[in-house]
């Protein structure tokens, strides 16, 4: 039995994303290693989904009755990104269920035509007081879908 390899991430151009919100990064970002430290991108990817959800209007974190829980994520990195550095991340939706949403996020040095990671998150839409999954609200499939 063999098995099937899949194939290599690659990064991707800017074209690949609907919408973008730009990020300075900090000084705390860096690791002893010169660069931002891997569990920085994640944050990025939860501030560049739930940043737009809350300017379109379709996320209220304090009075909101449906709140998307993280129940998946992963990333790929190609190129370093460092403090003092300006990142550009794209955001696009590869999938909707009936309560869930991948979304998937791009993180562009700026002035750079290609991602330096690539990853996604997984949102469970759950009714907030119960944490049970709801159907997804249709001002949040509205906007959704411009991302798609």
């Amino acid at each position: 039995m063999s098995e099937t390899i899949p194939p290599k991430p690659q990064p991707e151009p800017r074209s690949a994303y609907k919408a973008f919100r730009r990020i300075g990064t900090r000084w705390m970002d860096n690791d002893a290693y010169g660069h931002v430290n891997n569990v920085v991108y994640y944050s990025w990817f939860d501030t560049v989904v739930n940043a737009h959800l809350i300017e379109q209007g379709v996320l209220d974190i304090h009075q909101g009755d449906t709140i998307g829980l993280v129940i998946e994520t992963q990333c790929n990195y190609f190129a370093s990104l460092a403090f003092p550095q300006n990142v550009d991340a794209g955001l696009r939706v590869a999938h909707r269920g009936r309560s869930s949403v991948r979304y998937e996020v791009g993180l562009f040095a700026e002035g750079e035509p290609l991602t330096a990671a690539k990853g996604h998150f997984v949102h469970v839409y759950v009714d907030k007081a119960s944490r049970r999954p709801v159907p997804l609200p249709a001002a949040l499939q509205s906007v959704l879908e411009k991302l798609a």
